[in-house]
């Protein structure tokens, strides 16, 4: 017997089975961000450890799962690269559906591409839950002496927002791991509460064995908004 159980809203992320007693987790994770802040970058180096100085832009949409094992359990992360041009937007925009992580990038040496975080985080709401887990990504901290946003300020914006927030250098590796890790751990104990409490539905009314349980409450929705504003760190 399978059950399924939706959290944040939208994404049937949890399929359990009493036969195999076996969990297997598929979260959904966008990167989003400006053009040539580092995504593509970000996600070679968390997926292959491979990094690319003379990359180009991405055109449209990409998308690598990445496993990875928590408390014993097989995460399968689908990570979504998304162009960052304009022209591109109203393509991408469609792949924001379902998305339950979120790793929202700049570029430490380019202030615009921090300036435009509010834009990204509109974009990110409307398209998807307003509960998707969200680190805020100061990336190419290896052009530190080039700095226009210091870390304060990116922790600044993180707090008011609600989001983790972290430095990176997809070129020498520094914390590029521990962001995408920090999503999806944040993903995987919001899951685990909702299946706990799914499981204590089910022992409750027997009949809804197999159905798909819409987990939501005002409770569940503000103890995750305050594990994101608990969770802020840099380098």
């Amino acid at each position: 017997m399978f059950y399924r159980v939706t959290i944040l809203g939208r994404l049937e992320m949890a399929f359990v089975s009493e036969e195999e007693k076996t969990e297997d987790y598929l979260f959904k994770i966008v990167l989003i961000g400006d053009s040539a802040v580092g995504k593509s970058n970000l996600l070679a180096r968390f997926a292959r450890d491979e990094f690319y100085p003379n990359s180009k832009s991405t055109i449209g949409v990409e998308f690598q799962t990445q496993k990875m094992d928590i408390n014993g359990k097989e995460i399968k992360a689908q990570i979504w690269d998304t162009a960052g041009q304009e022209r591109f937007r109203a393509v991408t925009s469609a792949y924001y559906r379902g998305a339950v992580g979120a790793l929202l990038v700049y570029d430490i040496s380019r202030r615009q591409t921090f300036d435009s975080i509010g834009r990204w985080l509109n974009e990110l709401h409307t398209h998807s839950d307003m509960n998707v887990v969200t680190i805020l990504v100061g990336n190419k901290l290896d052009l530190r002496d080039a700095r226009e946003v210091s870390t304060a300020e990116g922790k600044t914006l993180a707090e008011a927002q609600g989001l983790f927030f972290m430095e990176t250098s997809a070129l020498d590796s520094s914390n590029v791991a521990a962001a995408f890790q920090t999503v999806v751990k944040e993903i995987y104990n919001i899951l685990s509460r909702k299946v706990m409490i799914s499981h204590e539905l089910k022992k409750q009314d027997p009949s809804l064995n197999g159905e798909t349980l819409v987990l939501q409450g005002d409770e569940d929705q503000q103890s995750g908004t305050e594990a994101k504003k608990g969770g802020c760190c840099s380098s």
